[in-house]
């Protein structure tokens, strides 16, 4: 039973991933919406991880960290406060938990790091600065702390395009727009969070020990073809 620490796991998919984890393992939860959800193996903790210090642990095996941003607006009203607090959201709470915790995660055996990071970091997409900018930035900390890391630690980040979650609910408004969302993608369909937090299972598991320092594209093909 692995030591779970998910940061952020009471909406979308942090907590699909609860889900998906919880039978077999041991989660922290720290979030700052309030839930009802309940577990033997499931402990939560009301946490805002942009203004508060993370809490102390006495172990850990593994470190998912799931606050994210849809700050979609075109550069002429992208103020340089959405750029940091876009970039505070996404990279400063995640190099913040990050640090907090590597100390025990180094004392862990075959202890592992999951980011989240975005399809608009490799397509070209209107309106999606801020959010790319700072997306950007979870991508090279993955690839710099993969490599920095090894071979004791692992840290990889999954890619999703638009996910039905309460995130992305003003995005996919209406039937329409989600028709429109669906043809967009070769593959025809809008990606789901439980489909994401089994990708995050596999990451955090021993399944992938050999995989480290990677960003998964979960783009139903928008990045990977032409449609």
């Amino acid at each position: 039973m692995k030591r779970i620490l998910v940061v952020g796991g009471t909406k979308g998919i942090g907590k699909a991933i609860v889900d998906e984890l919880v039978e077999n393992n041991s989660i922290t939860c720290l979030s700052r919406n309030s839930t009802d959800f309940t577990h033997p193996n499931y402990t939560h903790v009301e946490f805002d991880a942009t203004k508060e210090e993370y809490p102390d642990l006495e172990n850990l095996d593994t470190l998912i960290y799931c606050p994210g941003s849809i700050n979609l607006k075109p550069i002429s009203t992208l103020s340089t406060d959405d750029f940091r607090n876009d970039f505070e959201i996404n990279v400063i709470g995640a190099v913040k938990a990050i640090k907090k915790y590597l100390p025990i995660l180094k004392k862990a055996n075959h202890p592992s790091v999951l980011l989240f990071s975005t399809v608009a970091t490799k397509l070209g997409m209107p309106y999606h600065a801020s959010v790319s900018v700072a997306k950007s930035g979870v991508d090279g900390l993955v690839k710099t702390l993969g490599a920095e890391l090894a071979p004791k630690i692992r840290i990889n980040a999954i890619a999703p395009t638009i996910t039905k979650t309460d995130l992305a609910s003003k995005i996919l408004r209406n039937e329409k727009v989600i028709e429109n969302m669906i043809e967009r993608h070769p593959l025809k369909k809008i990606l789901s969070s439980t489909e994401v937090a089994k990708m995050a299972s596999f990451l955090v598991s021993d399944d992938s020990s050999s995989i480290s320092g990677q960003i998964f594209n979960m783009d139903a093909g928008i990045v990977s073809f032409k449609s």
